[in-house]
């Protein structure tokens, strides 16, 4: 049975990219992007981000995370390193992170290496999270069978008892990876589906910037 969806379409007329108005540096106009979507307050999660790797498996698989910091090197986000996106970046650290907000009919993709950031700095963002999702990084052998909701219900509860009163440790196996950028796309919905797509690639430690068809 085929589930046509040819008659969802929108009108993108919001905002354009022009090459007078795009900054030399690629992490500037994301950092512009990003701060306009903080003003909208439709959007609850502005840092939302689909994080794509190559699995050990040979295909690729992409799932949604967030982004925790950034700067003018590169996206910062956590996870188990011991789960199926940790055991992936580890062989295969080339990764694509996509970046969707349709309030303003704007998409970032960013290609780009990934490698794990200091102990140090995982520390310090372990120990800003919520009592629960420190205690949650313990319970979780993520990516792994588990028997049953009940079975990681106990587990937490364990470590309630176990930790009550006490500072919580961050988990050897757990840290962050840090996404060091060596390519850009900013996609802008235009009328007639005419988007803007301005692309920066790496050459040289400069930026190069092109317009892509649509």
């Amino acid at each position: 049975m085929k589930n046509k969806l040819h008659d969802y379409r929108k009108l993108y007329q919001k905002h354009q990219l022009l090459e007078e108005e795009i900054p030399s540096d690629p992490f500037e106009l994301f950092h512009y992007w990003i701060k306009e979507t903080e003003t909208n307050k439709e959007v609850e999660e502005i840092n939302t981000m689909t994080l794509s790797t190559i699995g050990l498996d040979g295909y690729p698989k992409s799932r949604v995370l967030l982004l925790k910091e950034y700067d003018r090197e590169g996206f910062v986000f956590y996870t188990n390193y011991l789960s199926e996106k940790g055991k992936s970046l580890s062989a295969n650290p080339k990764v694509c992170l996509s970046f969707f907000w349709p309030t303003s009919e704007r998409q970032v993709i960013v290609k780009g290496i990934a490698r794990k950031t200091s102990e140090e700095e995982a520390e310090e963002y372990f120990r800003s999270r919520p009592r629960g999702s420190q205690l949650g990084a313990w319970a979780s052998a993520q990516s792994s069978v588990i028997p049953s909701r009940e079975f990681l219900k106990k587990r937490l509860e364990q470590l309630e008892a176990e930790y009550e009163g006490k500072e919580i440790p961050k988990p050897p196996y757990w840290g962050g990876y840090k996404v060091f950028p060596s390519e850009f796309e900013f996609w802008q919905g235009r009328p007639n589906r005419l988007h803007d797509r301005i692309y920066f690639s790496k050459e040289n430690e400069l930026w190069k910037i092109d317009r892509l068809a649509p």
